[in-house]
């Protein structure tokens, strides 16, 4: 794999090290998805949504297609956090209409023990051809994120057997079996940590761990269950690889309250939801790591003048210094965002940087 030293834009990795940039660096969670027509081309070509995350090269197309369409400075793999569960066995599938659904849910004690951790050449090796066949697509144009969930989010799936609005299953055990959760967190943090590392020597550039429901933790639940488990897999992953460092970003939606605790986790960048004031986010991190967001992503069902007034007051509130901001949403894209909306919202970003 060529350097990022090579990168022709490598404004996203420089903004994460907290180093002088040429412009504030934008890509967008879920950036390849079905707010895209050629994304929902090629997801019916597929089939189905497993064999699109699961075909190399169904994955490098949706994950280029963003980048055909707009100037962003980053490519996030196209996969999925629950793949992470389904080579462990519990039986990924997904349900119109219903979302992802495990045939078998972590809920008795003997399977609870028997989980191990997969190895990511073997059981994820789909994902792991993705990541060499889009970084080598890509040719040096913009670096490659490697993502996964965080093991408390991947716990909520893997306990609830699907989404959930009231996590009953995963909160009981949380406060009447804390071994068996601490068990499913202890095995899927090693899973996370053998994961990442296999796309960081795949190609990946920077990772990030999406704490997608540690936000509905109580607050001490939320740094025993959750964040102990993330700082374990920051301290795991390759800091370096061929000759790079490797930049890490832990995103936790609805973690506003614990941004210092995030902080001293060991990351290098801070994903913020749209809750959160990114200039008071800013105050409170000082300059330890960068802060990566935080556009509320309903904006962009607005207007284009709308939405370039919105991504200023994000910019704004950053404050001055032209470093250690990566622009992005607060959660991921809607489906129903007009495609020409993003045009604006990246075009209004790259202007800010001019008049700057």
């Amino acid at each position: 794999m060529s350097p990022a030293s090579r990168l022709k834009n490598d404004n996203f990795l420089r903004a994460l090290r907290r180093q002088t940039v040429d412009h504030t660096p934008i890509w967008l969670m879920r950036q390849a998805g079905r707010y895209l027509p050629e994304y929902c081309a090629t997801r019916q070509r597929a089939g189905d949504f497993l064999t699109l995350c699961k075909s190399p090269d169904f994955a490098c197309e949706v994950t280029l297609q963003p980048l055909a369409r707009y100037d962003l400075d980053a490519a996030i793999l196209f996969s999925d956090i629950l793949t992470v569960p389904d080579a462990m066995g519990l039986g990924l599938c997904f349900e119109a209409g219903d979302g992802p659904r495990f045939e078998r849910p972590l809920r008795e004690e003997w399977a609870i023990n028997n989980l191990t951790a997969p190895d990511p050449y073997d059981r994820l090796g789909y994902v792991m051809d993705a990541v060499r066949t889009i970084r080598k697509a890509l040719d040096g144009s913009v670096p490659l994120i490697g993502f996964s969930g965080s093991p408390y989010t991947l716990a909520c799936y893997m306990v609830e057997g699907g989404g959930s609005k009231d996590f009953c299953h995963i909160k009981r055990m949380l406060y009447g079996r804390p071994d068996l959760l601490r068990r499913i967190l202890a095995v899927t943090t090693q899973a996370v940590i053998a994961y990442l590392n296999a796309q960081i020597e795949c190609g990946a550039q920077a990772v990030m761990i999406f704490d997608t429901w540690g936000g509905s933790l109580a607050h001490t639940a939320y740094v025993e269950f959750s964040l102990a488990y993330m700082r374990d897999i920051v301290a795991g992953i390759h800091r370096n690889w061929a000759g790079e460092t490797i930049p890490s970003i832990l995103f936790a939606k609805g973690g506003g309250q614990w941004l210092e605790q995030i902080a001293a986790s060991g990351c290098d960048g801070i994903g913020l939801d749209w809750t959160t004031d990114i200039a008071d986010a800013r105050r409170r991190v000082g300059g330890r790591v960068a802060l990566q967001g935080n556009l509320d992503p309903g904006v962009l069902l607005s207007s284009p003048e709308v939405i370039a007034a919105e991504a200023r007051k994000v910019l704004e509130a950053f404050g001055a210094g032209n470093t250690g901001h990566v622009f992005n949403l607060g959660h991921g894209i809607s489906r129903f965002t007009p495609p020409e909306h993003v045009t604006a919202l990246v075009e209004s970003v790259h202007q800010y940087k001019a008049r700057s």
